[in-house]
């Protein structure tokens, strides 16, 4: 019998896109567009943003912040 890594689905949508900012970080403040991550976190760019809103309000070891909006909304991550 084999063991097996925990598979995407096991983590919920919001736990995985914590992860990957928290990730993402670590070393700084970064910016994104939701579209050019969706394929990083498995999920569409409406879910990312909508997690995100969730997310600047009860993630207390980031900062996020909503940037600016062409085209698509641009996110702003740091630690806090």
């Amino acid at each position: 019998m084999s063991v097996t890594a925990p598979s995407v689905e096991s983590e919920s949508k919001e736990d995985r896109l914590l992860a990957y900012l928290r990730r993402s970080a670590a070393d700084g403040e970064m910016y994104f567009k939701s579209k050019f991550i969706s394929d990083d976190v498995g999920l569409s760019p409406k879910e990312i943003g909508a997690l995100m809103v969730r997310l600047s309000d009860s993630a207390t070891d980031l900062e996020i912040e909503k940037w600016s909006y062409t085209s698509a909304t641009t996110w702003r991550v740091a630690p806090a």
